[in-house]
């Protein structure tokens, strides 16, 4: 068998970063990804502290781990003679004591049962199939050693798109940094992007020259650019293709009698998100009647850890919608996510929230069609795409529902619903304000002053003889 070497590139330009203590290799279909990790790790083998070098490495489900294993053993034996593939517990051992876990991680919670674990090399495939940044930010604290071993680190990859394609962007900086290849220091560790292309992987194309051009068959020209190019401003697979930065405006100030209103969607380990609107009465140039306006939000996340929420409790939610009302601000209906309304062995969310002044009533929960009848999605994709115009925008400071509402990704079993694994918290106060049938108020009109009529000498005599006469009887 011929050894695996590195290809001259992206590949060995990122195996060759082993200081760095996280690294996200990512971006084309067959790029070489999964490749650059089984061979980040095993550089590490035959050094001095080989028989301290412990990895594992992640995919999410298991038919994926599949792939991963029957690659690793087309490298690993033609690569270290001696190396062997215990089936039993899925690990690769090395003749000097190394050892590689091949692990997959479906549940949230499944990070949990490696907490009291230790590894000097952490791996992760595909890291955008996860929904969020939780797993890996957890098992960040597992990456150590009882031994002096040096360049202790985190090595992932991915393609754009799937659940956590905006987790993973701001995680290592995409947007900032979209080509890759600088060096920043987060929490005491320093990250580093490195991005990866199709044609940087010679030997796929050399061995499959219609690669590529299946490839471009496949999907819209956005979708190539992604897998082709591994740009990360595309979002594969958006259920809503239609947002664009038409919807987004430059704040004003609302006029007064405009309705306005909030919708909200619960969470505490997830964020929750809190959205007030504004309906449209038509008088604003470009802004059509009817259309609402998303004019601020509060959104319920952990600082720089998207999906994971702030566990605040329904009383504290409540004071703060308060603190970021105006005092004289007047709503005429707001519409809470249904499940905040159950009653289970005390009072509901919606309840002890309404115990600080903040009330609500159940929002509309279809989330798609019904017996012919419009669902939530539906309603919201109407409002983005509008007849002439959009019916529905958001303010530039409403950051994180322009981030994520047009992140959402389609369910794979139900394409009609979004996949709920993902970030869909400011998604689903979206729906809710939609689903809630806002109106349009009209600008009270200015009354005309009534003046009275003029009178000649002969009539103001004569009525204040009737008026006199009327007196007397």
């Amino acid at each position: 068998m011929i050894p695996w070497r590195a290809q001259p590139g992206p590949q060995l330009t990122a195996i060759k970063r082993h200081t760095i203590d996280e690294l996200f290799f990512g971006g084309a279909v067959g790029g070489g990804k999964s490749d650059y990790l089984l061979g980040d790790f095993a550089q590490d083998v035959p050094s001095p502290w080989g028989k301290w070098w412990h990895g594992i490495l992640f995919r999410k489900t298991y038919p994926e781990l599949e792939d991963l294993i029957s690659r690793s053993q087309e490298i690993y034996p033609g690569w270290f003679p001696g190396v062997e593939w215990f089936e039993s517990d899925k690990t690769w051992h090395w003749p000097n004591g190394a050892t590689l876990k091949m692990r997959y991680l479906e549940s949230t919670t499944d990070w949990m049962r490696y907490w009291g674990h230790a590894y000097t090399w952490i791996g992760w495939d595909e890291l955008p199939t996860w929904p969020d940044m939780l797993a890996y930010t957890k098992l960040k604290a597992r990456l150590r050693s009882a031994n002096p071993v040096p360049n202790k680190r985190i090595r992932a990859s991915g393609n754009p798109g799937g659940p956590g394609h905006h987790a993973v962007k701001m995680y290592f900086r995409i947007d900032r940094h979209p080509l890759g290849n600088v060096i920043f220091e987060q929490g005491g560790m320093t990250r580093l992007f490195i991005r990866s292309r199709l044609q940087d992987n010679q030997l796929l194309l050399a061995n499959d020259p219609k690669y590529a051009d299946r490839l471009a068959g496949l999907g819209s020209p956005d979708l190539v650019r992604a897998w082709l190019e591994g740009d990360w401003s595309v979002v594969s697979g958006a259920f809503f293709p239609e947002f664009s930065s038409g919807h987004i405006l430059d704040p004003f100030e609302i006029p007064a009698h405009w309705v306005r209103y909030r919708s909200m969607d619960w969470g505490s380990a997830k964020p929750f998100a809190v959205n007030w609107w504004a309906v449209s009465d038509g008088e604003i140039a470009a802004i059509p009647r009817g259309a609402i306006i998303n004019y601020r939000e509060w959104y319920g996340m952990q600082p720089g850890q998207p999906n994971v929420g702030l566990k605040l409790t329904a009383e504290e939610v409540a004071d703060g919608i308060l603190e970021r009302e105006a005092a004289d601000e007047k709503l005429d209906m707001s519409v809470l996510d249904p499940s905040a309304f159950a009653v289970n062995g005390g009072p509901s969310i919606a309840s002890r929230m309404a115990g600080r002044k903040v009330y609500f009533q159940q929002a509309d929960n279809k989330r798609v069609a019904q017996r012919g009848a419009l669902s939530g999605w539906d309603l919201v994709r109407h409002r983005l795409k509008g007849d002439d115009q959009p019916m529905v925008y958001f303010f530039s400071t409403c950051t994180e529902t322009i981030r994520t509402l047009p992140a959402l990704q389609h369910d794979e079993m139900r394409p009609e619903d979004v996949d709920t694994d993902g970030e869909d918290h400011a998604g689903d106060s979206v729906r809710y304000a939609c689903s809630a049938r806002p109106w349009v108020r009209q600008a009270p009109s200015i009354p005309v002053p009534k003046w009275p009529t003029q009178q000649t000498v002969r009539e103001i005599i004569d009525g204040q003889r009737r008026k006199r006469l009327g007196e007397d009887g």
